[in-house]
């Protein structure tokens, strides 16, 4: 009783659109194990959803990270690990703006994905966030296999180059984290500092009014 006491206050503490995403990827995985739903019916095809209106596919493709195995739980320890960092640290108190972050994220990849031929689209939407993250924390020091020591910003090529001597291919998904994760790090860090702080990709007021009475009881 107390170990599920325990675990249930370590739910909870982790940051509410962490936890949605991660609850929502874990229990994709089950359904697909279980043989309720098929990976068939999760990826995403412009022409399913908008040419059959399976608009489902929208949300899915980035929910589904395969099914139960140790792969699986490398990449949900993964993107859970990064996206509560950057949620507790840089949008602490800023729920809306990180939702926004996942949304403008979510959409570049749907755009992308027909050009990069990228059917699931969860991974290359964590390697965003750790990108932003990454860029956010210069300071950090990291350990990579207990290998090598280095700072934060340099993490993303780290794993790419990981990723590209494990499979001998190159990652795409890898590839469009970076490029979505840049455009926004290039638009909210860099750009306001060269036009009197103009922020493209902030997000409108009424996003943030939709989320504005969690923020303030956090």
């Amino acid at each position: 009783m107390a170990e599920l006491n325990m675990l249930e206050q370590w739910y909870y503490e982790v940051p509410p659109v962490t936890r949605v995403w991660t609850t929502a990827a874990v229990v994709t995985s089950i359904l697909v194990q279980c043989q309720i739903v098929t990976p068939y019916q999760l990826f995403y095809s412009s022409v399913s959803v908008w040419g059959k209106s399976q608009y489902w596919r929208l949300i899915t493709t980035f929910l589904y990270f395969g099914p139960l195995s140790l792969d699986f739980m490398f990449h949900i320890f993964f993107m859970s690990r990064y996206s509560r960092n950057l949620e507790e640290s840089s949008f602490r108190g800023q729920t809306g703006e990180f939702a926004w972050l996942i949304l403008y994220s979510s959409v570049s990849l749907l755009i992308l994905s027909p050009i990069a031929s990228m059917p699931f689209l969860g991974s290359p939407l964590s390697f965003s966030l750790v990108y932003i993250w990454a860029r956010r924390n210069p300071a950090v020091r990291l350990s990579f296999l207990g290998l090598f020591v280095f700072t934060a910003p340099y993490l993303p090529w780290v794993l790419l180059g990981f990723s590209l001597l494990l499979h001998n291919t190159l990652p795409k998904d890898d590839l469009l984290g970076i490029v979505v994760g840049h455009i926004y790090y290039f638009f909210e860090d860099i750009y306001p500092r060269i036009r009197n702080g103009q922020r493209p990709l902030r997000s409108p007021e009424v996003w943030r009014r939709l989320f504005s009475a969690r923020d303030v009881a956090a």
